[in-house]
């Protein structure tokens, strides 16, 4: 059950407050998506390489890979140390790039070269695990599930929505107690806003539209 009643009351005007306020400060993440011509297989990439990794520089290794290597034929084909290259510095960048080989290999081979839309066959695949899984099919296909990465783990912790330890713990949360027709665009709002406002280190509450609805749970220095 979630926390925080008079942030889940007003859901639908918070969420757009946010989304407004992180398009205004450039939020990566909507810089990414905003372009056109995102593809599911586009959307995997992106988030995988996302893991352990900050935003601009996962965006920069996306592109630069993209733009070498458009499809899974392409990346299947190309060496380990091609990728590798392409995607540095991203954390684990030669786990990543073998994964990336080995995934695309299989979708060739299992799913026409296609990305899956099910968790289960999804999450089948080299390096992607529910996270992963959950954004690529909210973000490509439109489910109606909420992926958490540290962003949405961080703000909802904050928020009071949760009390959660783990990522994990708080998608199985939120996945129960946000309304269906919010999970699809709840990643994208949370992570443009912990880019931009909720930060990890300084977070910027005097800019925030929060302010009467979050108890700052966590927070010790703000601006």
């Amino acid at each position: 059950m979630l926390g925080n009643k008079k942030f889940i009351s007003g859901l639908s005007k918070y969420l757009a407050q946010m989304e407004k306020l992180a398009k205004k400060l450039d939020a990566p993440v909507m810089h990414f998506e905003g372009k056109s011509g995102r593809t599911p297989f586009e959307m995997l990439i992106f988030t995988m390489l996302s893991a352990r990794t900050k935003d601009e520089t996962t965006i920069a290794a996306a592109e630069r890979l993209l733009h070498k290597f458009k499809d899974a034929k392409a990346i299947a084909y190309a060496s380990e140390k091609q990728i590798a290259q392409l995607i540095k510095p991203v954390g684990f960048y030669k786990t990543k790039a073998r994964h990336l080989r080995q995934l695309c290999h299989i979708l060739l081979d299992n799913f026409d070269g296609k990305v899956p839309n099910t968790i289960e066959e999804i999450t089948s695949l080299p390096g992607v695990g529910i996270k992963t899984g959950n954004i690529v099919l909210a973000r490509a296909f439109g489910h109606d599930v909420i992926g958490v990465d540290t962003h949405v783990h961080r703000i909802s912790n904050r928020l009071g929505l949760v009390r959660a330890k783990t990522p994990g713990q708080t998608s199985v949360l939120l996945n129960k107690g946000i309304p269906k027709k919010f999970r699809r665009k709840l990643n994208k709002i949370f992570v443009g806003f912990g880019q931009t406002v909720c930060r990890p280190v300084g977070p910027r509450c005097n800019i925030c539209p929060l302010t009467g609805v979050c108890p700052r749970i966590g927070v010790t220095k703000h601006l």
